[in-house]
């Protein structure tokens, strides 16, 4: 009976991690289903991600160039191209098909290598003399053989580096890359602005003044079209709305800017209470402000935000050190503030990146009272800062007149943010009237239209019976919208004058071309922003994923302990050879100050009795050193012998005790 017993008791126990295994290998053969059991859920894809790949509108082929072969000797490489590899399946298996992945090594001297160099993927070097690698990402659209035309360009962007410092926004940058495979056409920025943005004149010089550069590195990457801020509508094909300096916007300019937001489009706005590229000069030199702060009161409060027009951000933390004239010394301006990566958002993919940006008299952001939008800062000030009225600072000609006025208010102010969610119009009746006399106008500028001559030909008249079928067609577009449909977008910047040259680059003519040498990162924050707004909102919504790399919090506070009592003891040998050094000079010299010729026994008996302390602490040193090393391998064994007897001892006793559970059971239903 007893044989029967632990026959069955083995029986139980091999069904039991037989049906373990059996489940594991069921697990692995179903390949839809994924488990992600880490803590910053590494592996899972964002919901934005998902959008994107299932609705691709042309299949997009992945070309992963990775050197493998190469880096066997590199087990950290090794370690993060695995990874690098694992979220492209992820993302290649959520596409539903819409997106194929390939994996390439390119080994030396090979057709592969020739195909990564064609696409722009160049070898890197990972040690002083070892084999470089290829470690790149190319998106290509994949053409059917039946529609290919040789002359027809096909979309392709390539990342030439996937770089392990920026793993954790390795899910956005490859989003991007696919968002502009799928959408190839350019990005539309419609720029509604009246500052000299784009260059104008200056009337004392008599000479006419270069683009800002930020309007040079966009006209790079989209297609910025000016909007006259006394239209009454805004292109539809108008993808984000880039408003520089808001002032005196008429009702149909503020409606067509909410009903653009309205329809999902996107939105970039630069407010600033105090825009010194407005300031001009007299003659005499005297500086001459005239409406100087931004006005969009009215769609702010629709949006959830508050901005103070009439307030100057003064900073005693970040202050820079500026010279008003050639012949004064620097000296700190408390409005013009020069904020560091501390301050940025690290999590936000538009700031993560950035270095130092400069600000010059900017004003603060805040999400208002009842605000259903959401509100995410991007940039904040230091607590060491306040808010000053704008009046103050427009004329101020000694910076340090500002420091009278100061009083920190022991709080930090938003300089940039986010605005994302559900937006209510900022016109729940619909268009607002046309003025009597903008309508006048229009009446007049019609008149004119039919006044001209009529050389109009048949044709002419089918084409114009062509376009008002057109217009007719298009008559829905107009159609008031009371609430955002989707989430809005908007990102919004407390200053303009960031976006000026004087404050983040240097630009040096050479063989006519403009050389930008650039001491911050203003034109990269811009750019960033732009493109993060261009990929849509499915693309906003990514967000940088968890560190792979998870520290030893034990083992770093061993180290840092150690640290602390190395540094105290070597801080004692440091005082105690002061003090040694200046007792051997003191015993070195006569009573006149003067050397002596030769060594002393009192002298000898100091050395020697300071070398004996110095052996001893570096003794003591070595010991400390020696201890933390202990401690770590201790920690480390402790950690193996868990991992190797404790784990399996507790499943083996899991076990066990659910088998028992398992005949209880079964022993009380036989009772019963």
């Amino acid at each position: 009976m007893v044989n029967n017993k632990a026959l069955f008791s083995s029986a139980g126990l091999a069904g039991i991690f037989g049906g373990v295994i059996v489940s594991v290998i069921g697990i692995t053969m179903l390949p839809g289903l994924r488990i992600d059991l880490t803590e910053d859920r590494l592996y899972t894809l964002s919901d934005g991600t998902r959008s994107i790949v299932s609705n691709l509108e042309t299949p997009i082929e992945l070309r992963f160039f990775y050197s493998e072969s190469a880096t066997e000797d590199q087990p950290q490489i090794r370690a993060y191209g695995r990874r690098v590899q694992e979220l492209l399946e992820e993302i290649a298996f959520a596409s539903e098909g819409n997106l194929t992945l390939n994996v390439i090594d390119p080994e030396p001297f090979s057709e592969e290598e020739d195909l990564a160099t064609q696409f722009g993927i160049r070898a890197v070097p990972v040690s002083q003399g070892g084999e470089s690698i290829y470690f790149g990402l190319v998106a290509s659209q994949v053409v059917d053989q039946a529609d290919y035309n040789p002359l027809a360009p096909t979309a392709v962007e390539a990342l030439p580096l996937i770089r392990p410092d920026q793993e954790q926004f390795l899910e956005y940058e490859f989003m991007k890359l696919i968002s502009s495979v799928n959408t190839p056409e350019r990005t539309v920025i419609g720029l509604i602005t009246e500052l000299d943005i784009d260059g104008g004149f200056n009337p004392l010089t008599g000479q006419a003044t270069s683009p800002w550069f930020v309007m040079e590195m966009i006209r790079q990457l989209y297609d910025v079209r000016r909007i006259d801020i006394t239209s009454s509508s805004i292109e539809e094909d108008v993808d984000i709305l880039m408003i520089v300096h808001p002032q005196e916007l008429t009702d149909a300019m503020l409606y067509s800017i909410d009903q653009h937001v309205m329809k999902g489009g996107q939105a970039i706005v630069f407010l600033d209470p105090n825009a010194d590229s407005l300031v001009t000069r007299s003659p005499q030199g005297a500086m001459i402000p005239a409406g100087m702060g931004s006005d969009l009161d009215v769609l702010l409060s629709a949006w959830g935000v508050e901005f103070q027009d009439g307030k100057v951000l003064a900073d005693n933390e970040l202050a820079l050190r500026v010279r008003m004239s050639q012949n004064e010394r620097p000296m700190p301006h408390l409005g013009m503030i020069g904020v560091p990566r501390e301050n940025f958002d690290q999590e936000d993919i538009i700031t993560s990146r950035l270095e130092t940006v400069n600000f010059a008299s900017a004003g603060a952001l805040s999400q208002s009272d009842g605000a259903t939008t959401t509100f995410e800062p991007l940039i904040r000030s230091s607590s060491d800062a306040m808010l000053m009225d704008a009046a103050l600072v427009e004329n101020i000609t000694d910076p340090s007149i500002l420091f009278d006025e100061f009083q920190s208010q022991d709080m930090s102010y938003v300089l940039a943010a986010r605005v994302s969610g559900e937006i209510t119009s900022a016109f729940p009746e619909g268009r607002p009237e046309i003025p009597e006399d903008t309508a006048s106008d229009e009446q007049e500028d019609a008149e004119v239209s039919q006044a001209l001559p009529s050389i109009a030909s048949s044709d002419n008249a089918a084409t114009s019976e062509t376009d008002a079928t057109e217009i007719s067609e298009e008559e829905p577009a107009d159609i008031h919208l009371a609430t955002t449909q989707g989430p809005a977008n908007i990102v919004l910047f407390s200053d303009t004058d960031f976006l000026t040259d004087r404050l983040w680059v240097q630009v040096a003519q050479f063989l006519g071309q403009r050389i930008p040498q650039p001491f911050a990162n203003n034109g990269d924050l811009l750019i960033n922003s732009l493109d993060n707004l261009s990929g849509g909102a499915d693309l906003v919504s990514i967000r940088s994923r968890g560190t792979y790399s998870r520290p030893f919090t034990r083992v770093i506070a061993l180290q840092r302990e150690a640290d602390d009592r190395l540094r105290t003891e070597e801080a004692d040998l440091l005082n105690r050879l002061s003090e040694t050094e200046a007792a051997l000079a003191e015993l070195n010299q006569d009573e006149d100050g003067n050397p002596l010729g030769q060594l002393t026994p009192e002298i000898q008996v100091e050395i020697d009795r300071f070398n004996g302390e110095m052996l001893d602490t570096r003794r003591r040193l070595r010991d400390v050193q020696f201890q933390l090393t202990e401690d770590i391998d201790q920690l480390g064994a402790n950690l193996k012998a868990i991992n190797t007897v404790l784990v399996p001892v507790l499943l083996t006793a899991f076990a066990l005790l659910a088998h028992y559970a398992r005949l209880r059971r079964r022993r009380s239903a036989l009772g019963a």
